[in-house]
C-alpha cells in the first residue's frame, strides 16, 4: 500500500506552480518562499499571480496550529512574510521590554553598586573620623578607619552571599517576577539609609545600606537568569543570557560616570551618590508588573496552563506556541513526582553530576580569574604610566567600556561560534595577557616604556575576560533553582 502523498496545492489562475508543505529548517529550493503562517513552501516563479490554499492538514512539528487555514496570499515573485514579520515584531518588543525591565533592577544594580563605592572612598573615610571625634571627642585612629571602611566594602559581598540564599526559596514561592520585585524592597531600604546617613551622622547606616544593597544583588543575579532562560524562545536563549553581562558591565560604567568629581563623586554629594541606586529599582517597579511571568513557572510550579498559555502568547506574539507548551507539559509531568533538591543533593544526582561539576569549574574559574583584581591595580598603573592624578577617573572609564563592549560583541556571536569556543578563547588570551602585564609590572622600575605595556595589558585583559567568561551563565541549568543557586554561592564565596 503506497503513501498517502504530501498535501500541496496549485495556485490559482494560469500559473502551474506547486506548493508542497516543506517544514521549516529543512532543506529549501532558492526560488522557494515561505507562506505566512504556514509551513509550507510557493515554489512559484510567476512575476504575479494570486494562490488560494485551502484548507489543509499541516505536517506535524511545523510549529503552526493542526487546525486548517484559509489563506489568501499574493506572490509577487515570492510570497510575502509579513505575517512572520509582524510576529517577530510583537515577540521581539515584548522580549526586549522583558530583558531591559529585569535587568535595569537585577544585573544592572550589581555592577552599579560595586562600581560607586570607589569614587567616595576618601570622603568616607573623613566622615567616618569627623563622627567618631563628634561622638568621643578624639581622633580615630588610621588604621580603624582603615578597618570601618573594610568593613563597609566587605558587607555588600556578604549580602551578596545571603541574597543567594534566599534566592531560590523565593523563585519558587514567589516566582521570577515577584521575585524581582520583592526585591527593590532591600534597594529602597539601603536609599533611605545611605541618603540620611550623613544628616544621622552615623557610619553604621552606610554599613546595613551595603549589606541590604548586597542582599539585593544576591537575590536578582540568581533569579534574572532563572526569568530571563525561561522566558526566551531556544534560538534566542544564548544571547538573552548574555545580557545580564552587559547589564553588569553597564552598571559598572554608570556607576563609574557618576562618580565623577563633576558629578556625584564630590565631598558633599557622596551620600546622594550612594542613593542613586534607588533610580534603577524605581525603573523596574514601574516596567516590571506590565510583563508577564515565566511560563515555566506558571506551569510547572503553579499548575496554571492557561496562565502559562497567555503568558506564551504575549512573549511569541501570534505564532503557534503549542509545540512549547507540549514540551512544558511533558517537563511537567517528569517532575510530579520529585521533591526539590538541596544544592549538596545535586551531586548525588547521577543525571545531573557531570553538569553540576561543569558549573563549579566554569564558577570557580570565573571568580579566580583575577579580573577584579586588575580593575584595583588599574588607578596604580595609569599612574605610573604618567596619567595627571585629575585624568586618572577618565581612565578608568574605559575600562569599565572595554567589558561593555566585549559583552555586546559576544551577544551577537554567542549563537555562530558557541559557548565553549568563547570560553576557551577568553581564558587563553587572558593567560596570555596576564603573563604579559606580571612581566612589566616586574620590569616597569628599568625600563621606561614598560609602564605602558603595563597599561595597555589591563584593557587587553578585561577586554579577553569580556569576550567569554565575563558572561557566559550555564544556560541549561537555569531552569534548576537550585543548581543557579549554587553558581550564586560560588560567586559570592570565591575571592576575586
Amino acid at each position: 500500500m503506497s503513501a498517502p502523498p504530501s498535501p500541496q496545492r496549485a495556485c490559482a489562475g494560469t500559473c502551474p506552480a506547486m506548493v508542497a508543505a516543506v517544514p521549516l529548517g529543512q532543506g529549501r529550493s532558492s526560488q522557494a518562499a515561505l507562506l505566512p503562517n504556514t509551513g509550507e513552501m510557493c515554489t512559484c516563479s510567476m512575476p504575479s499571480c494570486d494562490l488560494e490554499r485551502s484548507e489543509v492538514q499541516n505536517l506535524p512539528g511545523l510549529g503552526v496550529s493542526d487546525k486548517g487555514l484559509r489563506t489568501s496570499v499574493n506572490c509577487t515573485g515570492a510570497a510575502t512574510l509579513e505575517g512572520f514579520t509582524t510576529a517577530s515584531n510583537i515577540q521581539g518588543k515584548v522580549l526586549l521590554l522583558t530583558i531591559c525591565a529585569a535587568g535595569i533592577g537585577g544585573t544592572f544594580q550589581f555592577g552599579y553598586n560595586l562600581s560607586i563605592i570607589n569614587a567616595p572612598t576618601l570622603h568616607i573615610q573623613d566622615f567616618t573620623n569627623e563622627t567618631w571625634w563628634a561622638r568621643t571627642g578624639q581622633p580615630l585612629p588610621d588604621h580603624l578607619v582603615l578597618l570601618v571602611w573594610s568593613l563597609i566594602v566587605s558587607l555588600y559581598p556578604l549580602g551578596g552571599l545571603f541574597g543567594a540564599l534566599l534566592a531560590g526559596p523565593l523563585a519558587i514561592k514567589l516566582g521570577r517576577k515577584k521575585s524581582l520585585l520583592v526585591n527593590n524592597v532591600f534597594v529602597v531600604a539601603a536609599a533611605i539609609l545611605f541618603g540620611f546617613s550623613r544628616r544621622a551622622g552615623s557610619f553604621e547606616m552606610i554599613m546595613l545600606g551595603r549589606l541590604l544593597v548586597g542582599v539585593s544583588a544576591g537575590v536578582s543575579m540568581n533569579v534574572q537568569p532563572m526569568y530571563l532562560g525561561e522566558s526566551a524562545p531556544k534560538e534566542l536563549r544564548g544571547a538573552v543570557a548574555m545580557t545580564s553581562a552587559i547589564f553588569t558591565a553597564l552598571g559598572v560604567v554608570m556607576g563609574q560616570v557618576v562618580g565623577l568629581r563633576e558629578l556625584l563623586g564630590g565631598p558633599q554629594a557622596w551620600p546622594l551618590l550612594l542613593a542613586s541606586c534607588l533610580v534603577p529599582g524605581l525603573l523596574q517597579l514601574a516596567s516590571l508588573p506590565l510583563l508577564p511571568e515565566s511560563p515555566r513557572y506558571l506551569l510547572i510550579d503553579c499548575g496554571d496552563t492557561e496562565a502559562c498559555l497567555a503568558a506564551l502568547q504575549r512573549l511569541r506574539g501570534p505564532a503557534d506556541v503549542a509545540g512549547e507548551l507540549a514540551e512544558l507539559e511533558q517537563e511537567r509531568a517528569a517532575c510530579r513526582d520529585r521533591r526539590a533538591r538541596r544544592p549538596w543533593e545535586l551531586f548525588r544526582e547521577r543525571a545531573l553530576r557531570r553538569q553540576v561539576a561543569s558549573l563549579v569549574v566554569l564558577g570557580s574559574a570565573m571568580e579566580l580569574c583575577g579580573n577584579d583584581t586588575v580593575y584595583a591595580y588599574a588607578s596604580g598603573v595609569f599612574r605610573e604610566a604618567g596619567i595627571p592624578e585629575e585624568k586618572v577617573q577618565y581612565a578608568i572609564i574605559g575600562t569599565g567600556s572595554c567589558e561593555l563592549l566585549t559583552a555586546f560583541v559576544s551577544c551577537v556571536v554567542i549563537e555562530r561560534l558557541g559557548r565553549r569556543v568563547l570560553l576557551m578563547g577568553g581564558y587563553c588570551l587572558m593567560t596570555c595577557w596576564g603573563s604579559v602585564f606580571t612581566v612589566a609590572l616586574y620590569l616597569q622600575s628599568s625600563i621606561p616604556w614598560m609602564p605602558y605595556l603595563a597599561m595597555s595589558c589591563i584593557f587587553a585583559f578585561i577586554l579577553s575576560f569580556g569576550i567569554g567568561p565575563g558572561g557566559l551563565v550555564p544556560l541549561h541549568l537555569c531552569a534548576f533553582p537550585r543548581c543557579v543557586c549554587l553558581w550564586g554561592h560560588l560567586h559570592w564565596l570565591l575571592p576575586p
